[in-house]
């Protein structure tokens, strides 16, 4: 990797962490705010909803029209919403305000990346390498945004420590989404320092999807069941679910989440060395089947242990699709649709997601506070089955280089 290239690579690193790092405080908080301004499990499932919505619909036009727009301009933008919906979300009370907030915003209740930044950043990444080294570029990716997500977790306990010192705790709550919009206001210092195209491929230009259609359209198919499935319980009601079903305080939900992005992080490290020996397919189904069975496990648990260790199982084993999923589909779509293929994989994940929130959270309303980890762990199993079937055959063209080079 040329020297200019590390540099563009290194600040979309340190960006991804900075953004992981109050994503990952903000899934712990967000329930937790909205209990404190008075509203139920039913309203955080719905808001949940929305800032997922809006990110799929966010993404479905990058999709479309983003390849006629510098990707630098694109993440300046990106950056500036992120600023503004830190202070929206500090400053209103009213729920309608807030919801509408949610969805023009880059809220992210979920335990991944599932914002316009995540395109964005991973067509420019993909030039950066090829093969194996792409695929260990992805996992550093997802690596840093697993370990500062888990910091953040523990900074979910911030409001309680301010609370002790004589702060009013929805101060100290408000104030965290305020920490929220000035890492956005960091962001943009570091996005106007990328080139204002990707340096290891300049004349490269993205173009819409052609020859790969088809088979991005089918593993946006498939990637849109997981996506509705882990909406069920992403990070903000899954943290919900602790809270209502064991009563863990915000402090300790915030430590057991930085355990889970730990572990994450450990199983991200893993993935290359994983991809590397049984393929990018097989990493993606054979790890992600058992932590569904641990998902399922864990809702069924009689006591708070059981529930604990079964989730911290399922952590150890459910991210290694990440990097190896994002470096398959750039690996069988041509290099110039890379973006648009990052992008309308990207979009059906954000819409199937932004759907079962409020389907979880009304659930848990209605007091079946299994089910929405249930479901989830079942459908999981569905997807793995049908992704395995659907492309066990189809020979990655990055793979089969490397075997022609051997």
């Amino acid at each position: 990797m040329r020297a200019d290239a590390t540099k563009e690579v290194r600040l979309l690193l340190v960006g991804r962490g900075l953004r992981a790092f109050v994503d990952g405080y903000v899934a712990v908080l967000l329930p937790a705010y909205l209990l404190a301004l008075g509203y139920g499990t039913w309203q955080v499932g719905l808001l949940s909803t929305a800032t997922l919505l809006g990110s799929a619909f966010a993404t479905l036009a990058l999709g479309t029209w983003g390849h006629r727009v510098s990707e630098r301009l694109l993440l300046l933008g990106a950056a500036l919403l992120m600023t503004a919906t830190g202070l929206g979300f500090a400053g209103l009370s009213a729920f309608w305000p807030l919801l509408l907030v949610a969805f023009v915003g880059t809220l992210n209740p979920s335990s991944g990346d599932v914002s316009v930044f995540l395109p964005l950043e991973h067509s420019r990444l993909s030039h950066a390498a090829e093969g194996d080294a792409r695929t260990r570029l992805f996992a550093r990716y997802s690596l840093t945004g697993a370990l500062c997500a888990a910091l953040g977790a523990l900074a979910a306990a911030a409001p309680d420590a301010l609370a002790e010192l004589g702060v009013a705790r929805l101060t100290a709550l408000r104030s965290m989404f305020v920490a929220y919009a000035g890492v956005g206001a960091v962001l943009c210092w570091l996005y106007a320092r990328l080139p204002a195209t990707p340096v290891m491929d300049q004349v490269l230009v993205p173009a819409p999807l052609g020859p790969s259609r088809r088979t991005v359209v089918k593993l946006a198919a498939l990637f849109s069941v997981d996506a509705f499935a882990g909406g069920l319980v992403v990070n903000a009601l899954l943290a919900l679910w602790l809270f209502e079903r064991f009563g863990l305080s915000l402090t300790a939900t915030g430590v057991f989440f930085f355990w889970v992005g730990a572990l994450n992080a450990l199983s991200l490290l893993a993935a290359p060395w994983v991809a590397k020996r049984i393929g990018l397919l097989n990493t993606m189904v054979f790890t992600h089947l058992p932590s569904s069975l641990f998902l399922i496990l864990a809702a069924l648990a009689p006591s708070l242990t059981l529930a604990l260790g079964f989730l911290l199982l399922r952590a150890a084993l459910s991210q290694m699709d990440v990097p190896t999923r994002s470096a398959y589909v750039m690996a069988v779509v041509t290099p110039p649709e890379r973006a648009a293929a990052a992008s309308f994989t990207a979009v059906p994940r954000s819409l199937a997601a932004a759907l079962s929130p409020s389907l979880g959270g009304a659930l848990f309303a209605a007091g079946w506070l299994a089910a929405p980890l249930v479901v989830c762990g079942c459908l999981k199993i569905a997807y793995d089955v049908a992704l395995w079937r659907a492309f066990r055959r189809q020979l990655v063209p990055q793979v089969v280089s490397d075997m022609e080079r051997s």
